[in-house]
Order: structure tokens, then sequence, then C-alpha cells
């Protein structure tokens, strides 16, 4: 169903941009020729053809979907630099606080995604599609964080945070920042 739902995606977006870029500007110039010509029907059912596409396919997605958390969360990746969001770490000392760190991900998804966002909007349930995005934003936050603390030879981050801000259209700002320390062993 995902690739159904891929090349609907793709063919809304053709067909929009087909209509758009080339359908008004031929409307604009022949307004007096009641014809319209072939490859703008092409268009518009190609438009049409994608959102029926990508409805049909989120349809039946959901209809066969298992409950939510059904998908086991990724492994953390090994890490020698330890991530905490509290001040102190049990049995850990704080021997040398290096300074902020932190680390930033602007990410957006294309619009045929965004389609598939919206149709779930209409017909419910999780957000697929922003859910990959901005956990492939918070893993590549994480990770500029921790590059810069280990480039301080810090042991550990402490009051590690995570913050989100909409920049523009499905576009999306996250930033991971925390506090570089060396620790006792």
């Amino acid at each position: 169903m995902r690739i159904i739902r891929h090349i609907g995606s793709l063919a809304f977006v053709l067909g929009l941009f087909t209509v758009v870029f080339a359908g008004v500007p031929w409307h604009v110039m022949a307004t007096e020729d009641p014809v319209v010509p072939w490859w703008l029907r092409s268009a518009v059912f190609t438009l049409l053809g994608g959102i029926l596409l990508v409805l049909l396919a989120v349809a039946v997605e959901q209809s066969t979907a298992k409950p939510s958390g059904g998908e086991p969360a990724p492994a953390e990746p090994d890490r020698t630099v330890l991530l905490v969001n509290t001040e102190t770490l049990a049995g850990r000392q704080v021997t040398e606080t290096l300074g902020l760190v932190q680390g930033h991900q602007v990410f957006a998804i294309w619009l045929g995604k965004d389609l598939s966002a919206l149709v779930r909007l209409i017909l419910g349930g999780e957000l697929t599609e922003y859910t990959e995005m901005m956990g492939r934003a918070r893993t590549a936050a994480a990770n500029r964080m921790i590059a810069q603390a280990a480039e301080m030879g810090a042991d550990a981050i402490i009051n590690v945070r995570y913050v989100t801000t909409s920049v523009v259209g499905s576009a999306a700002e996250l930033m991971a920042y925390g506090t570089a320390v060396k620790l006792t062993m």
C-alpha cells in the first residue's frame, strides 16, 4: 500500500504543477478558445486520480493497521557520551562543567507526503509521515549535540532538552541542547 500511496502522491504533484504552471497560463492566454486541450484535461485527471489513490491507500492501510505502538522503538546507537535530562547522575560526580552544547535540524517532507497526512487528518489515525520526519530530525539534532560534546571531551550531557518550532508549512526545526560535563569514574 505504501507504494500505491507514493504513486498517488507523485501523480497528484505532477498533475497539480502541470495545471498550475501550464494550464493557468494557457487559460489566461487563450481565453477565447472554449476547447480545453487534451494535456490540460489529462493533468486534471492525473491530479484527481492521485488524490483518489492516496485516499484509497490510506484507507486500506488504516483498516489493516496494527494498534498504535505496535512497532518497536529503534535501538539507541552505542555512545561514549551519556545523555540525561537531570542535573545529576546516580553514583557519579560532576567534576567540570564544559558549557552549553546544542544541535539542530530543520526538516521537511515533500508535498506528496503532506497530502497523505492531510488525508489522515480527515480519516483519523497517526500522522506517520510527520512522526517519521520528527524522529529523523530528533536523531540528527541529538547526534550533532553529542558530536559537539565529544569534541569538548565531555563524559556526559546533563539537562538535555528538545525544542521544536514550525518554520514554514510542514518544515520544522528541532533543537537539542544541554550542558556538557566531565564526571568522576
